[in-house]
């Protein structure tokens, strides 16, 4: 029996699979134009969505230089039915170096409300249903923060309010500030990255030392009720179909692994991919940044796919490329 994820508990009607819009609207200079054809790559990839069941997708500020949310603006336009069937999310919070300042974070109240003033103003739309606030900033005053919330959510601008990239120390810091709580935290998980996984196993062991995946994260999510989502969680492709060549061992045995499991479940090799982060007892709920739409719909078994145990273990040992302590 498939559980409720995080954000269904919350009466927040999402799917688990997410599609990521970071590549809609081409290059990441802000000064190329939007051309017919990103046009039809967007009603093309929001139409396999669909298809398969998408209703949530995922944006920032920064994605091709704001591009990727007036193209998808265009897309509710010529769809206006879709709107009000669909869950918007989008972040702010990273800012790209100029002649005056280098690239940095900003957490500050009036970056956040005029991130979301502009936000809102690409995808033609009156509200946000999520905002993440995108990576964490070192000089964050989380009573800025606080107001900022405060703001969006009387003015109706934003509707509910995450992070993403962050520990627990850093989700508590900011909660300790707001009544408003933060439903969502959006972290690198895949069959490739790891982290989230070795933290836990590899408690008082060598190797943890060298992890990087903020230790107790997980589990304070989980105690929480704030949904997991994954981005990156396809491995640009490493097991479902892209190039092996001058790959690691422990890649090319796990894609082999990959193959045969989706010949065992008759599946695509993107769906037991994304089974492996949606086997997982947290509900995680992975953002697919493919605007191909051959790709989005060979990901539909996931959503119902689950891996034994068995199987599960098998890829987790395989891509690790050393055995279990």
């Amino acid at each position: 029996m498939t559980r409720p994820i995080p954000l269904q508990r919350r009466g927040i009607p999402a799917s688990q699979l997410v599609l990521g819009c970071m590549r809609l609207g081409g290059d990441w200079n802000a000064n190329s134009p939007i051309t017919a054809e990103h046009y039809k790559e967007g009603h093309e990839a929001l139409d396999a969505a669909l298809e398969i069941g998408i209703n949530m997708y995922d944006h920032a500020d920064i994605y091709t230089a704001g591009k990727a949310e007036r193209v998808f603006s265009q897309l509710l336009k010529d769809r206006p039915e879709v709107r009000e069937q669909i869950i918007l999310q989008s972040k702010c919070g990273i800012r790209f170096g100029d002649e005056h300042s280098p690239h940095r974070f900003d957490f500050t109240e009036d970056h956040i409300l005029r991130s979301v003033d502009g936000i809102l103003e690409r995808l033609g739309t009156e509200y946000l249903d999520i905002l993440l606030l995108h990576r964490p900033d070192p000089l964050v005053d989380p009573e800025d923060v606080a107001s900022a919330i405060q703001k969006l959510k009387s003015s109706g601008k934003v509707r509910h309010f995450g992070v993403s990239n962050m520990s627990q120390g850093q989700i508590r810091l900011l909660s300790a500030y707001t009544d408003e709580p933060f439903i969502v935290n959006q972290l690198e998980m895949s069959l490739h990255k790891l982290g989230f996984l070795d933290t836990a196993v590899s408690v008082n062991q060598d190797a943890w030392r060298s992890n990087v995946f903020p230790e107790g994260t997980m589990e304070y999510c989980r105690l929480e009720n704030i949904q997991l989502q994954s981005w990156g969680p396809l491995a640009q492709g490493r097991y479902s179909g892209g190039s092996l060549e001058g790959q690691s061992e422990s890649v090319v045995k796990t894609a082999k692994l990959v193959a045969e499991l989706a010949e065992k479940h008759s599946t695509t090799t993107e769906s037991i991919v994304l089974a492996f982060l949606m086997t997982h007892p947290a509900g995680i709920q992975p953002v697919i940044g493919t605007i191909n739409p051959q790709r989005i719909r060979a990901c539909k078994d996931a959503a119902t796919l689950r891996l034994s145990r068995e199987d599960w273990y098998s890829l987790y040992v395989a891509s690790r490329g050393v055995a279990l302590p």
